[in-house]
């Protein structure tokens, strides 16, 4: 009997190690495999960067750098080429604050209601609905602002342009909207119940509650989802390149038309520029402009979600 159970001791403890080593392989494997794709992301962008960094020097080294920022006139393909950048990042920050006038208040307020007053199975139903307006493609968006949102529009402001930055800002609000009120709610449901509970307890009504304790607690994630709206605006494509026009101007004036920078690399794209021309290059210091803007705002939410972030 005892040497039954001392042979059955032993193929039990050979049994535990042989887990234990197929275990700690399967561990090491999933810790390589996750830090590699890591890696790969963090390869991708140190690529762009090198890209953007290196097409956008030869360019420098022929227009300065306080022309590009100072100028008010972007004519790379004239005789007499002008380079001045602001004028499409004018065009560019003022249709994403259009957009983001319309995302942020809509996206809040239905973040709200998906979280403080709809019953689950509404919530449920609303949600997946939202999400797939992230399904339509960019280009249908475009068409829908050119083709129904500038009409509709010019029966209220006659003297709007055909092509304006009003129409694709207005539609902008409309496809980041998902990003905004999504993300707002996940922040907002992720707040404990006994927050609530407390402010119920002082007699707050459920708005009361919404606003005065579980916003202020979600802050952090809020600002997340309007930061990733903001990027998602600024550096959308198609509806600012068929709705927008392509014409650079320097202006703010919602009515009026005018090309944003990924507009502008759009257009230079689809034409036949030669390899290594100034307006060749232009495109990759436009770009650059685009991914520092870009990047700036990320800076912002990194360190607003660190400044506001509760943890609970």
């Amino acid at each position: 009997m005892s040497e039954i159970s001392s042979a059955e001791s032993e193929l039990i403890g050979g049994a535990t190690r042989q887990f234990l080593r197929r275990r700690a392989f399967w561990n090491r494997f999933a810790a390589y495999w996750l830090l590699a794709a890591a890696l790969v992301s963090v390869l991708v962008t140190v690529g762009i960067v090198y890209v953007l960094v290196t097409e956008s020097l030869p360019f420098f080294n022929q227009v300065s750098l306080v022309d590009f920022l100072t100028d008010t006139q972007w004519t790379p393909m004239f005789e007499n080429a002008r380079y001045g950048v602001m004028t499409l990042v004018s065009a560019t920050l003022t249709v994403a604050g259009i957009a983001l006038a319309v995302a942020i208040p809509a996206g809040l307020a239905l973040a709200i209601y998906l979280s403080e007053y709809a019953r689950p199975a509404v919530r449920e139903s609303v949600k997946p609905l939202l999400e797939l307006l992230e399904g339509v493609p960019t280009v249908v968006y475009g068409f829908f602002a050119l083709l129904f949102v500038t009409p509709l529009l010019q029966t209220f402001i006659p003297g709007l342009a055909g092509f304006n930055m009003l129409a694709p800002g207005l539609v902008m609000g409309i496809m980041i909207l998902p990003y905004t009120a999504s993300v707002s709610e996940d922040a907002m449901r992720a707040v404990p119940m006994g927050l609530r509970e407390a402010g119920y307890a002082l007699g707050y009504s459920r708005f009361r509650v919404a606003t005065r304790v579980v916003i202020p607690a979600a802050l952090s994630g809020i600002t997340a989802a309007f930061i990733l709206g903001m990027s998602r605006a600024v550096g959308e494509t198609m509806v600012v390149a068929i709705a927008a026009g392509q014409n650079p101007n320097f202006t703010f004036n919602p009515t009026e038309g005018a090309a944003t920078i990924t507009a502008y690399i759009v257009q230079m794209a689809m034409g036949d520029l030669p390899h290594g021309s100034l307006a060749y290059q232009s495109v990759f210091a436009a770009g650059f402009v685009l991914f520092l803007i870009t990047l700036t705002f990320n800076l912002i939410g990194f360190f607003l979600r660190r400044r506001f972030r509760e943890a609970y």
